[in-house]
Protein backbone atom coordinates (compact mmCIF):
# COMPACT_ATOMS: atom_id res chain seq x y z
CA UNK A 1 0.00 0.00 0.00
CA UNK A 2 1.43 3.39 -1.02
CA UNK A 3 1.97 6.03 1.66
CA UNK A 4 -0.85 8.27 0.41
CA UNK A 5 -3.25 5.33 0.21
CA UNK A 6 -2.19 4.29 3.71
CA UNK A 7 -2.91 7.79 5.04
CA UNK A 8 -6.35 7.83 3.40
CA UNK A 9 -7.07 4.37 4.82
CA UNK A 10 -5.94 5.45 8.31
CA UNK A 11 -8.07 8.59 8.16
CA UNK A 12 -11.22 6.67 7.28
CA UNK A 13 -10.49 4.01 9.90
CA UNK A 14 -9.89 6.56 12.65
CA UNK A 15 -13.12 8.42 11.88
CA UNK A 16 -15.15 5.20 12.15
CA UNK A 17 -13.24 4.18 15.28
CA UNK A 18 -13.83 7.56 16.92
CA UNK A 19 -17.56 7.22 16.25
CA UNK A 20 -17.66 3.69 17.70
CA UNK A 21 -15.59 4.74 20.71
CA UNK A 22 -17.85 7.71 21.40
CA UNK A 23 -20.85 5.38 21.25
CA UNK A 24 -19.03 3.02 23.64
CA UNK A 25 -18.45 5.89 26.09
CA UNK A 26 -22.14 6.77 26.26
CA UNK A 27 -23.10 3.09 26.42
CA UNK A 28 -20.90 2.69 29.51
CA UNK A 29 -22.32 5.87 31.03
CA UNK A 30 -25.77 4.32 30.57
CA UNK A 31 -25.04 0.73 31.60
CA UNK A 32 -22.80 1.26 34.66
CA UNK A 33 -25.65 2.56 36.90
CA UNK A 34 -27.83 -0.36 35.77
CA UNK A 35 -25.20 -3.02 36.47
CA UNK A 36 -24.32 -1.20 39.68
CA UNK A 37 -27.75 -2.04 41.09
CA UNK A 38 -27.48 -5.64 39.90
CA UNK A 39 -24.09 -6.06 41.62
CA UNK A 40 -25.43 -4.48 44.79
CA UNK A 41 -28.76 -6.25 45.23
CA UNK A 42 -28.64 -9.44 43.16
CA UNK A 43 -25.02 -10.32 42.51
CA UNK A 44 -23.86 -9.33 46.00
CA UNK A 45 -20.68 -7.91 44.52
CA UNK A 46 -19.95 -4.99 46.79
CA UNK A 47 -17.43 -3.78 49.30
CA UNK A 48 -16.84 -1.18 51.99
CA UNK A 49 -14.95 2.01 51.33
CA UNK A 50 -12.49 1.63 54.20
CA UNK A 51 -11.29 5.24 53.85
CA UNK A 52 -14.79 6.50 54.58
CA UNK A 53 -15.92 4.92 57.86
CA UNK A 54 -18.79 7.40 57.99
CA UNK A 55 -20.19 5.83 54.81
CA UNK A 56 -22.28 2.88 55.96
CA UNK A 57 -23.81 1.74 52.66
CA UNK A 58 -21.79 -0.76 50.57
CA UNK A 59 -20.21 0.23 47.26
CA UNK A 60 -20.85 -1.97 44.19
CA UNK A 61 -17.65 -3.40 42.76
CA UNK A 62 -16.41 -5.34 39.74
CA UNK A 63 -17.86 -2.69 37.40
CA UNK A 64 -14.88 -3.28 35.15
CA UNK A 65 -16.90 -6.09 33.60
CA UNK A 66 -19.17 -3.45 32.01
CA UNK A 67 -16.44 -1.47 30.29
CA UNK A 68 -14.62 -4.66 29.33
CA UNK A 69 -17.72 -6.11 27.70
CA UNK A 70 -18.55 -2.90 25.81
CA UNK A 71 -14.91 -2.62 24.70
CA UNK A 72 -14.90 -6.16 23.32
CA UNK A 73 -18.12 -5.48 21.38
CA UNK A 74 -16.48 -2.43 19.75
CA UNK A 75 -13.22 -4.14 18.75
CA UNK A 76 -15.06 -7.21 17.46
CA UNK A 77 -17.42 -5.01 15.41
CA UNK A 78 -14.45 -3.10 14.00
CA UNK A 79 -13.15 -6.33 12.47
CA UNK A 80 -15.83 -5.95 9.80
CA UNK A 81 -14.24 -2.63 8.82
CA UNK A 82 -10.55 -3.38 9.34
CA UNK A 83 -9.20 -6.47 7.59
CA UNK A 84 -5.54 -5.67 8.17
CA UNK A 85 -3.38 -8.02 10.27
CA UNK A 86 -6.32 -10.13 11.45
CA UNK A 87 -4.01 -12.71 13.00
CA UNK A 88 -2.53 -10.27 15.52
CA UNK A 89 -5.91 -8.56 15.87
CA UNK A 90 -7.68 -11.76 16.93
CA UNK A 91 -4.78 -12.84 19.13
CA UNK A 92 -4.91 -9.47 20.91
CA UNK A 93 -8.65 -9.77 21.50
CA UNK A 94 -8.18 -13.31 22.85
CA UNK A 95 -5.53 -12.18 25.37
CA UNK A 96 -7.65 -9.24 26.54
CA UNK A 97 -10.80 -11.35 26.82
CA UNK A 98 -8.94 -13.98 28.84
CA UNK A 99 -7.70 -11.41 31.37
CA UNK A 100 -11.12 -9.77 31.69
CA UNK A 101 -12.56 -13.18 32.53
CA UNK A 102 -9.74 -13.91 35.00
CA UNK A 103 -10.29 -10.56 36.72
CA UNK A 104 -14.00 -11.15 37.08
CA UNK A 105 -13.37 -14.66 38.45
CA UNK A 106 -10.97 -13.13 40.97
CA UNK A 107 -13.65 -10.66 42.06
CA UNK A 108 -16.05 -13.55 42.64
CA UNK A 109 -13.76 -16.30 43.98
CA UNK A 110 -10.70 -14.37 45.30
CA UNK A 111 -8.08 -16.43 43.43
CA UNK A 112 -4.61 -16.81 44.93
CA UNK A 113 -1.76 -14.70 43.58
CA UNK A 114 0.39 -17.55 42.25
CA UNK A 115 -2.57 -18.88 40.26
CA UNK A 116 -3.30 -15.44 38.80
CA UNK A 117 0.34 -15.01 37.76
CA UNK A 118 0.30 -18.40 36.07
CA UNK A 119 -2.88 -17.62 34.16
CA UNK A 120 -1.44 -14.23 33.21
CA UNK A 121 1.38 -16.00 31.38
CA UNK A 122 -1.11 -18.31 29.67
CA UNK A 123 -3.08 -15.30 28.46
CA UNK A 124 -0.03 -14.01 26.58
CA UNK A 125 0.29 -17.15 24.42
CA UNK A 126 -2.13 -16.16 21.61
CA UNK A 127 -0.28 -12.92 20.93
CA UNK A 128 3.18 -14.48 21.27
CA UNK A 129 2.27 -17.15 18.73
CA UNK A 130 0.85 -14.56 16.30
CA UNK A 131 3.76 -12.10 16.73
CA UNK A 132 5.70 -11.59 13.49
CA UNK A 133 7.75 -8.52 14.37
CA UNK A 134 11.51 -8.09 14.87
CA UNK A 135 13.30 -10.11 17.54
CA UNK A 136 16.58 -8.20 17.34
CA UNK A 137 17.78 -6.18 20.33
CA UNK A 138 19.82 -3.02 19.71
CA UNK A 139 22.72 -2.76 22.18
CA UNK A 140 23.05 0.68 23.83
CA UNK A 141 26.30 2.46 22.92
CA UNK A 142 27.88 2.29 26.41
CA UNK A 143 27.50 -1.52 26.40
CA UNK A 144 28.84 -2.19 22.88
CA UNK A 145 32.51 -2.51 24.02
CA UNK A 146 31.42 -5.09 26.60
CA UNK A 147 29.08 -7.08 24.35
CA UNK A 148 31.24 -6.72 21.25
CA UNK A 149 28.40 -6.11 18.79
CA UNK A 150 25.78 -3.49 17.98
CA UNK A 151 22.76 -5.78 17.78
CA UNK A 152 21.81 -9.15 19.22
CA UNK A 153 19.31 -11.60 17.78
CA UNK A 154 17.23 -12.97 20.67
CA UNK A 155 14.85 -15.20 18.73
CA UNK A 156 12.46 -17.04 21.04
CA UNK A 157 13.97 -15.27 24.05
CA UNK A 158 12.53 -12.00 22.72
CA UNK A 159 9.08 -13.54 22.99
CA UNK A 160 9.90 -14.49 26.56
CA UNK A 161 10.80 -10.85 27.19
CA UNK A 162 7.45 -9.77 25.72
CA UNK A 163 5.61 -12.28 27.92
CA UNK A 164 7.19 -10.78 31.05
CA UNK A 165 6.35 -7.25 29.85
CA UNK A 166 2.71 -8.21 29.37
CA UNK A 167 2.46 -9.96 32.74
CA UNK A 168 4.09 -6.99 34.46
CA UNK A 169 1.70 -4.47 32.87
CA UNK A 170 -1.30 -6.69 33.64
CA UNK A 171 -0.48 -6.94 37.34
CA UNK A 172 1.11 -3.51 37.88
CA UNK A 173 -2.23 -1.69 37.58
CA UNK A 174 -3.64 -4.12 40.13
CA UNK A 175 -1.01 -3.45 42.82
CA UNK A 176 -0.92 0.35 42.30
CA UNK A 177 -4.46 0.80 43.57
CA UNK A 178 -6.56 1.31 46.67
CA UNK A 179 -8.00 4.83 46.59
CA UNK A 180 -10.90 6.24 44.60
CA UNK A 181 -10.00 6.93 40.99
CA UNK A 182 -6.43 5.65 41.08
CA UNK A 183 -6.91 2.58 38.89
CA UNK A 184 -9.03 4.32 36.28
CA UNK A 185 -7.00 7.55 36.40
CA UNK A 186 -3.65 5.94 35.68
CA UNK A 187 -5.19 3.73 32.98
CA UNK A 188 -6.78 6.66 31.13
CA UNK A 189 -3.56 8.70 31.27
CA UNK A 190 -1.39 5.83 29.99
CA UNK A 191 -3.95 5.09 27.27
CA UNK A 192 -3.90 8.75 26.23
CA UNK A 193 -0.10 8.64 26.07
CA UNK A 194 -0.21 5.51 23.92
CA UNK A 195 -2.75 7.17 21.61
CA UNK A 196 -0.53 10.22 21.11
CA UNK A 197 2.51 8.03 20.49
CA UNK A 198 0.62 5.98 17.90
CA UNK A 199 -0.60 9.08 16.07
CA UNK A 200 2.96 10.47 15.94
CA UNK A 201 4.35 7.20 14.58
CA UNK A 202 1.74 6.55 11.88
CA UNK A 203 4.16 7.99 9.30
CA UNK A 204 7.01 5.80 10.56
CA UNK A 205 8.29 2.45 9.25
CA UNK A 206 5.87 0.54 11.52
CA UNK A 207 2.84 2.70 10.75
CA UNK A 208 0.55 -0.29 10.16
CA UNK A 209 1.42 -1.74 13.57
CA UNK A 210 0.82 1.60 15.25
CA UNK A 211 -2.53 1.76 13.51
CA UNK A 212 -3.45 -1.64 14.97
CA UNK A 213 -2.32 -0.44 18.40
CA UNK A 214 -4.45 2.69 18.02
CA UNK A 215 -7.47 0.57 17.06
CA UNK A 216 -7.05 -1.44 20.25
CA UNK A 217 -6.45 1.46 22.64
CA UNK A 218 -8.90 4.15 21.49
CA UNK A 219 -12.08 2.25 22.55
CA UNK A 220 -10.31 1.43 25.81
CA UNK A 221 -9.61 5.12 26.43
CA UNK A 222 -13.30 5.91 25.84
CA UNK A 223 -14.78 3.15 28.00
CA UNK A 224 -12.28 3.68 30.82
CA UNK A 225 -13.05 7.41 30.85
CA UNK A 226 -16.71 6.55 31.42
CA UNK A 227 -15.80 4.28 34.34
CA UNK A 228 -13.52 6.96 35.79
CA UNK A 229 -16.52 9.31 35.85
CA UNK A 230 -18.22 7.00 38.37
CA UNK A 231 -15.07 5.82 40.15
CA UNK A 232 -13.46 9.21 40.87
CA UNK A 233 -13.57 10.52 44.43
CA UNK A 234 -16.02 10.08 46.07
CA UNK A 235 -16.55 6.81 44.22
CA UNK A 236 -20.02 5.53 43.38
CA UNK A 237 -18.56 2.21 42.19
CA UNK A 238 -15.42 0.13 42.57
CA UNK A 239 -13.74 -1.18 39.43
CA UNK A 240 -12.62 -4.56 40.78
CA UNK A 241 -9.89 -6.83 39.45
CA UNK A 242 -12.01 -7.28 36.34
CA UNK A 243 -10.91 -3.78 35.32
CA UNK A 244 -7.31 -3.79 36.57
CA UNK A 245 -6.39 -7.00 34.73
CA UNK A 246 -8.35 -5.99 31.63
CA UNK A 247 -6.68 -2.57 31.71
CA UNK A 248 -3.13 -3.82 32.14
CA UNK A 249 -3.43 -6.45 29.41
CA UNK A 250 -5.03 -4.03 26.94
CA UNK A 251 -2.23 -1.50 27.38
CA UNK A 252 0.41 -4.25 27.18
CA UNK A 253 -1.13 -5.67 24.00
CA UNK A 254 -1.19 -2.17 22.47
CA UNK A 255 2.54 -1.83 23.17
CA UNK A 256 3.47 -5.27 21.83
CA UNK A 257 1.40 -5.05 18.65
CA UNK A 258 2.73 -1.53 18.04
CA UNK A 259 6.32 -2.70 18.58
CA UNK A 260 7.07 -0.11 21.28
CA UNK A 261 7.35 -2.13 24.49
CA UNK A 262 10.31 -0.08 25.77
CA UNK A 263 8.44 3.18 25.20
CA UNK A 264 5.43 1.65 26.94
CA UNK A 265 7.58 1.01 30.01
CA UNK A 266 8.45 4.72 30.07
CA UNK A 267 4.72 5.44 30.42
CA UNK A 268 4.58 2.83 33.21
CA UNK A 269 7.32 4.46 35.33
CA UNK A 270 5.13 4.98 38.45
CA UNK A 271 3.88 1.39 38.21
CA UNK A 272 7.44 0.12 37.69
CA UNK A 273 8.70 2.06 40.71
CA UNK A 274 5.75 0.85 42.79
CA UNK A 275 6.49 -2.75 41.79
CA UNK A 276 10.18 -2.49 42.71
CA UNK A 277 9.59 -1.05 46.18
CA UNK A 278 6.77 -3.57 46.74
CA UNK A 279 9.01 -6.60 46.11
CA UNK A 280 9.93 -7.24 49.78
CA UNK A 281 6.25 -7.65 50.64
CA UNK A 282 5.24 -9.36 47.42
CA UNK A 283 7.87 -12.06 48.00
CA UNK A 284 7.01 -12.40 51.67
CA UNK A 285 10.32 -11.08 53.01
CA UNK A 286 8.30 -8.87 55.34
CA UNK A 287 4.62 -9.30 56.36
CA UNK A 288 2.20 -8.42 53.58
CA UNK A 289 -1.40 -7.65 54.60
CA UNK A 290 -4.25 -8.05 52.11
CA UNK A 291 -4.71 -4.27 51.89
CA UNK A 292 -1.47 -2.27 51.86
CA UNK A 293 -3.25 1.04 52.12
CA UNK A 294 -2.73 4.34 53.95
CA UNK A 295 -4.53 4.83 57.25
CA UNK A 296 -7.59 7.03 57.53
CA UNK A 297 -7.61 9.43 60.49
CA UNK A 298 -11.15 10.11 61.74
CA UNK A 299 -10.15 13.35 63.46
CA UNK A 300 -9.03 15.30 60.41
CA UNK A 301 -10.32 13.07 57.57
CA UNK A 302 -6.84 12.70 56.04
CA UNK A 303 -4.82 9.68 54.90
CA UNK A 304 -1.55 8.92 56.69
CA UNK A 305 1.23 6.59 55.52
CA UNK A 306 1.55 3.09 56.96
CA UNK A 307 4.58 0.80 57.06
CA UNK A 308 3.69 -0.84 53.77
CA UNK A 309 6.05 -0.63 50.83
CA UNK A 310 4.24 1.00 47.93
CA UNK A 311 4.05 4.30 46.09
CA UNK A 312 0.90 5.45 47.92
CA UNK A 313 2.52 5.31 51.34
CA UNK A 314 5.88 6.59 50.13
CA UNK A 315 4.22 9.61 48.51
CA UNK A 316 2.33 10.39 51.73
CA UNK A 317 5.52 9.97 53.74
CA UNK A 318 7.25 12.75 51.79
CA UNK A 319 4.26 14.98 51.00
CA UNK A 320 2.45 14.72 54.32
CA UNK A 321 -1.17 13.66 55.01
CA UNK A 322 -3.64 14.18 52.21
CA UNK A 323 -7.36 14.09 51.59
CA UNK A 324 -8.17 11.04 49.42
CA UNK A 325 -9.43 13.14 46.52
CA UNK A 326 -6.37 15.38 46.57
CA UNK A 327 -4.06 12.34 46.78
CA UNK A 328 -5.71 10.78 43.72
CA UNK A 329 -5.40 14.05 41.80
CA UNK A 330 -1.71 14.48 42.69
CA UNK A 331 -0.92 10.91 41.70
CA UNK A 332 -2.69 11.56 38.39
CA UNK A 333 -0.47 14.60 37.87
CA UNK A 334 2.56 12.44 38.68
CA UNK A 335 1.42 9.96 36.05
CA UNK A 336 1.10 12.75 33.49
CA UNK A 337 4.59 14.05 34.34
CA UNK A 338 6.04 10.56 33.88
CA UNK A 339 4.36 10.30 30.47
CA UNK A 340 5.86 13.66 29.53
CA UNK A 341 9.25 12.36 30.66
CA UNK A 342 8.68 9.25 28.56
CA UNK A 343 8.01 11.38 25.48
CA UNK A 344 11.09 13.48 26.22
CA UNK A 345 13.29 10.39 26.45
CA UNK A 346 11.71 8.82 23.37
CA UNK A 347 11.97 11.87 21.12
CA UNK A 348 14.99 13.72 22.50
CA UNK A 349 17.77 13.39 19.90
CA UNK A 350 20.39 14.14 22.54
CA UNK A 351 19.35 11.25 24.77
CA UNK A 352 18.65 8.88 21.88
CA UNK A 353 22.00 9.54 20.20
CA UNK A 354 23.80 9.00 23.49
CA UNK A 355 22.41 5.49 23.86
CA UNK A 356 21.90 4.44 20.23
CA UNK A 357 23.72 4.85 16.94
CA UNK A 358 22.01 7.07 14.39
CA UNK A 359 21.58 4.10 12.05
CA UNK A 360 19.14 2.51 14.48
CA UNK A 361 15.71 3.77 15.36
CA UNK A 362 14.66 3.57 18.99
CA UNK A 363 11.87 1.08 18.47
CA UNK A 364 9.95 -0.67 21.16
Amino acid sequence: MELRQFHDWCRSQIIILWALSLAAYFACIKFIPIVKEVCLHKGRLFGKDIHKPYKTEPVPESLGIVVGSVYLVVVVLFQSVSREMLGEYNASISAICFMLLLGFMDDVFDIRWRIKIGFSFLATLPLLVAYDGPTKFVIPKPLIPIVGQETMELGIFYQGYMAFIMVFCTNSINIHAGINGLETGQSVIIAGSVLIHNLIELDGPFGDHHMLSLILVLPFFATSSALMYYNWYPADVFVGDSFTYFSGMTLAVAGVTGHFSKTLLLFFLPQLFNFVISLPQLFGLIPCPKHRLPEYNKKDGLLYPTYNFNLLNLYLFFSGPRNEGRLAAELAVLQILCSMLGFAVRYSHTLTNYFYDGNYILRG
